[in-house]
């Protein structure tokens, strides 16, 4: 059986990115679901796969259509552009950085030209990068960029809840001011149109509420009533099956037992906390907005712990899992 090809930027050389992708990939279940191929360093691979332990054979290729595809062997396009010998993992480092942004720039430019269905990276540094002066901060600004698109829409998957975020990285105070009407009608677009892509067919979306019980008619805030409540009837006007504001102490449950088919989360810890308290390790982040899927693990290069072995792959295993997932119903739709 075929299943889609599913590039994996191997991350920071110095992280645990390689040492979670090799874990990954010694599960048969993975070559199960799907055609993996990494994009990274043969001889960092190497070394992760004697501080991990495992047995597995590195092919190294020059184009997918080289490889196996075989559980036991890990396919990879390597670039010369770390030298493993000076290589100090658990270490801020600007070669790491440079080599980091282009194991993620060749899979893009893959990506673009159809020869993979979908991205499931690994962890960056955003140090390491500075340090290499790399113009971005992590993942999300370098394929805005890559890729020409505008404003990325982030979704957490954990179980079956869905998760998308109004804003991202800001102070509360500044997240709360981009709480508008028009904002929340056009996020609600997005969002339908996202879910859409990846093949959801009952859509409807709740949109978290900012104050304790979703300001309680005014009598703890009015950004429900003045900004929250008119954005969600004016997406309902436009054909989108939103509702809310829900409460957020209790619209994240009502997610996970399947009431909605995404929950919109008002500031980055409200959606952040709720998907992690269900399960850290299977929390993963899709990007939206691109050309193509792309999967991401939610956690960092961990440097305290690289090196050690000691690294959970869980979370690059349903990355790939939900890279392959999606990225056949997400092609059936765009096209």
């Amino acid at each position: 059986m075929e299943h889609n090809i599913i590039a994996i930027p191997m991350g920071d050389p110095a992280g645990i990115g390689p040492e979670i992708t090799v874990k990954a990939l010694a599960k048969k279940e993975i070559y199960d679901v799907a055609s993996p191929v990494v994009i990274g360093n043969k001889g960092v691979l190497e070394n992760a796969l004697k501080i991990t332990n495992f047995e597995l054979n590195i092919h190294e290729i020059t184009e997918v259509t080289e490889a196996k595809f075989e559980h036991g062997t890990i396919d990879v396009i390597s670039l010369d552009n770390i030298n493993v010998e000076t290589l100090k993992i658990g270490e801020v480092d600007a070669d790491c950085g440079r080599a980091a942004f282009e194991y993620i720039k060749l899979s893009v430019e893959m990506a673009l030209e159809g020869k993979v269905s979908a991205l499931a990276t690994t962890p960056i540094n955003k140090e390491s990068l500075k340090a290499g002066n790399v113009p971005f901060i992590g993942h999300t600004e370098m394929l805005e960029e890559l890729t020409n698109s505008k404003d990325p829409l982030t979704m957490f998957e954990v179980r079956n809840m869905r998760i998308f975020f109004l804003t991202r990285h800001l102070s509360l105070k500044d997240a709360i001011g981009q709480m508008t009407k028009e904002r929340v009608q056009d996020y609600l677009s997005r969002c339908d149109e996202a879910l859409q892509r990846l093949g959801v067919e009952d859509r409807t979306i709740a949109v978290a509420g900012l104050n304790p019980h979703a300001g309680e008619s005014g009598l703890f805030g009015n950004e429900e009533m003045d900004e929250l409540t008119p954005g969600i009837e004016a997406a309902v006007k436009d054909g989108i099956k939103a509702v809310g504001p829900v409460p957020a102490d209790s619209v994240f449950h009502h997610a996970l037992n399947g009431k909605y088919a995404a929950v919109l989360s008002l500031y980055h810890d409200q959606g952040h906390i709720a998907a992690k308290m269900t399960d850290f390790e299977r929390t993963i982040s899709i990007t939206n907005g691109l050309p193509f899927l792309r999967t991401s693990v939610d956690h960092g290069t961990a440097f305290d712990i690289a090196g050690t072995g000691i690294a959970s792959s869980v979370s690059m295993e349903e990355c790939i899992k939900l890279a392959a997932k999606y990225s056949k119903t997400f092609y059936l739709v765009e096209k």
